[in-house]
């Protein structure tokens, strides 16, 4: 059987969409498994166990010169190398109009289908004329947290069911762990911040108590914010050089844990299956934050936490921790 996902951002939903592999290669180990998605986000989805084929879609790249030569010849070469294969189910888990054209266009076998979201769930993407592109239409739970809805659609679309929590199999070179702690601190999202004054002096405890603080950066603010950081926390604590998505799942894999927001970076903590304490500043948890395990948390929701909250969710963790923390 010939299953294509089509999920192409953001990064915190690819990394969420993730156990849906899993659980198809549980149901269906014979299934061979192909996904779309942005090119920015295709290395950490080439290190998925049971992904064979990885489709670089590259929209947004294309809408910048979308009557360019270049431009239309990558798209004929992308949707050419997506009808190279016929499929049996295709699986669009984004629910948008974007991810729906690409599904739609998809080959087919006779008996194939192409399923999609039947109706809205709170705080989820969803675009209703995907409906129109889609063969299947699986209804959701009105209140869902992502990585489930996810796996409640591919269960749905294709007859299984969900018997186990989310699996996260990544193929990821696995150092030998350091004593350190990675302050996820970027996002997009002004109401997501956590302040400066709070991310310092969370570093300054976790220094005192002998860990490393690791400090990465995407943007030119956030290399900022970074750097002002490091300067407060002190010795203990490194800037790292802007990194690769591929670099940055190698580097926080030696951590011991992240402290982050909720953001792409801290959903890859959760499937590298780190310490984690995700912070809301904003009720959203229930549908993003880490679920299942003691040594994952979410913190806040209402409000910003306090360092002191922060600190003892960090505790918490650490007091849960599956493996030895490094002295």
């Amino acid at each position: 059987m010939r299953i294509l996902i089509v999920k192409l951002s953001s990064l915190g939903d690819v990394v969420q969409a993730m156990p849906v592999v899993s659980d198809l290669r549980a149901a269906l180990p014979r299934a061979r498994i192909d996904w779309v998605v942005e090119e920015s986000f295709a290395p950490l989805v080439e290190c998925v166990v049971g992904v064979e084929r990885v489709l670089r879609f590259a929209g947004r790249r294309w809408r910048k010169s979308w009557l360019d030569a270049a431009t239309r010849a990558e798209r004929i070469a992308f949707y050419t190398a997506l009808r190279d294969v016929e499929y049996d189910a295709v699986l669009d888990i984004q629910g948008l109009i974007k991810s729906g054209m690409v599904a739609r266009k998809a080959r087919i076998s006779a008996q194939g289908f192409r399923a999609t979201y039947g109706n809205r769930s709170e705080e989820c993407g969803y675009e209703w004329p995907t409906r129109f592109f889609a063969d299947r239409l699986v209804p959701m739970p009105r209140r869902v947290h992502a990585v489930q809805r996810y796996r409640v659609l591919a269960a749905g679309a294709l007859g299984y069911e969900l018997k186990t929590p989310p699996v996260y199999d990544l193929r990821v070179e696995r150092p030998a762990p350091v004593r350190a702690v990675v302050l996820a601190h970027g996002t997009t999202r002004p109401d997501n911040e956590w302040p400066q004054a709070h991310w310092a002096a969370i570093g300054q405890r976790l220094a005192a108590d002998g860990f490393a603080v690791w400090l990465p950066h995407a943007s030119d603010a956030e290399l900022r914010l970074a750097t002002a950081l490091a300067a407060a926390i002190g010795p203990a604590a490194r800037v790292w050089p802007r990194l690769s998505l591929a670099g940055v799942l190698r580097e926080m894999a030696a951590a011991t844990g992240v402290i982050g927001v909720d953001s792409g970076l801290s959903h890859m903590a959760v499937a590298l299956d780190l310490l984690h304490v995700q912070i809301f500043s904003y009720p959203r948890a229930w549908r993003a934050g880490p679920v299942g395990h003691a040594h994952q948390v979410p913190v806040g929701g209402e409000r910003a936490p306090s360092v002191d909250e922060v600190w003892a969710a960090w505790q918490g963790v650490l007091a849960a921790t599956p493996r030895p923390v490094p002295a």
